[in-house]
């Protein structure tokens, strides 16, 4: 083929025009928004997070991708394995050398408040969901993170209320030895006083490592509690709840508690094991119309007979508000963590999960909360269909109120 002048020149000419349009194609997809979500992908709480923590938010990047196509989002994935210095290493490489711009999920406390000046030294997002210490909005606060589905001031105020209030009066609690334990027995704790129960005492036993609970139970029983109070989750609690029902503490009388507990739990250990269980959660799959919609989008993405609960949920709905806050700034401002926070928390969140809520100023995303009790085997339609509905907590008393929690930042 051969090229004459004009036709260099025009070519020429037209690579020129475009190439500025070019540039900025390549560079809006060189630099995504970078999502990075850590998480218990391996350990005592990889059935409350994990695979289904990553499949949720894998359903809400696709869903704003699909109406948004031109912003790209980048999702990493890592397994925090419940050591704080695993999770903070974790971060601070994603911060310094792989341009993270939202941590999401992280699923344990110490994590989620060490991570703290982590964030905010380098002006990032946390979008905390699965870490549950009332502290992330209390003295631990941030203007740069966000705590959505719950914490342990909202689970033990719902749970440890009620149950006093329908005759279960006497506690003792067994709890994990970390800082979601110690926050959610002494939020309970208040709450039991508070409503005229007591507490005739406590057991707290090395997070991660315990398998045998015989000891605890016994402990509890021969105290002359009317409620064993577990202040723990995941595959401890499960562990728990199968040796007090070999012990017959049921049979006797006793009432279980969990300060805080999940569908995830209950499917785990059965029916026959959960049965009667009290216990909190602010989602269920099939609360409503909006619960069941979602869960018929998600289930392409999950193992067969898995239900998220309020956590994974939670991943879901925080992902989808934070993307719509990136798409509303533009994505080069959201970078700037704060700016993204604060548009956050004067958006109105409205999602499938959680329905209609907002975000306060102290980081706290409020919605209302759920008393369940854990049906009989013989209740149960089908796999997922696990509770019984006892109460109702509306929006405004679901959480701490805001001027109880003594957050550095509103005091400034």
């Amino acid at each position: 083929m051969t090229i004459d002048r004009r036709t260099f020149v025009a070519g020429t000419l037209a690579a020129a025009t475009l190439a500025p349009l070019s540039r900025v194609r390549a560079q809006g997809a060189a630099k995504p928004i970078k999502i990075g979500v850590i998480t218990d992908m391996s350990g005592v709480y990889r059935d409350v997070s994990g695979p289904t923590t990553v499949a949720c938010v894998e359903q809400a990047i696709a869903e704003f991708k699909s109406s948004n196509p031109d912003i790209k989002v980048e999702l990493l994935v890592a397994d925090h394995q419940n050591k704080a210095d695993v999770g903070l290493g974790i971060i601070r490489k994603w911060f310094d050398q792989d341009g993270v711009d939202m941590i999401q999920n992280v699923g344990n406390s110490s994590i989620a408040l060490g991570a703290k000046y982590l964030i905010e030294g380098q002006n990032k997002v946390a979008m905390i969901t699965t870490a549950g210490s009332s502290d992330l909005t209390g003295k631990g606060c941030s203007r740069n993170q966000v705590h959505w589905s719950w914490d342990s001031w909202c689970l033990s105020h719902s749970t440890a209320t009620s149950v006093v209030r329908t005759g279960g009066k006497k506690w003792f609690f067994i709890t994990a030895d970390y800082a979601f334990g110690h926050a959610a027995e002494a939020d309970a704790t208040k709450f039991i006083k508070a409503a005229g129960g007591t507490v005739l005492g406590a057991v707290r036993y090395p997070f991660g490592s315990t398998t045998d609970f015989s000891s605890f139970l016994l402990q509890a029983q021969s105290s002359g509690a009317e409620v064993i109070g577990f202040a723990n989750s995941g595959s401890e609690l499960i562990s728990a709840l199968k040796q007090a029902q070999e012990f017959g503490l049921d049979a006797n009388g006793t009432r279980m508690a969990a300060m805080i507990g999940y569908i995830t739990d209950v499917v785990a250990m059965g029916l026959p094991t959960a049965k009667g269980l009290s216990l909190t959660e602010t989602f269920y799959w099939d609360l409503n119309d909006r619960t069941r919609a979602f869960m018929e989008r998600v289930r392409p993405r999950l193992a067969k007979n898995t239900f998220p609960n309020m956590s994974q949920a939670g991943d879901y709905a925080c992902v989808t508000h934070y993307l719509k806050a990136v798409k509303e700034l533009g994505v080069e401002r959201a970078r700037a963590g704060r700016d993204v926070v604060d548009l956050m928390k004067k958006m109105p969140t409205d999602d499938d999960c959680f329905g209609q809520g907002k975000i306060r100023e102290d980081g706290r995303k409020i919605h209302p909360a759920y008393l369940f009790q854990v049906k009989r085997p013989e209740e149960s339609k089908g796999p997922g269909d696990v509770f019984k509905l006892v109460s109702t907590l509306p929006t405004e008393e679901a959480f701490r109120p805001i001027e109880d929690g003594g957050c550095p930042y509103l005091k400034a």
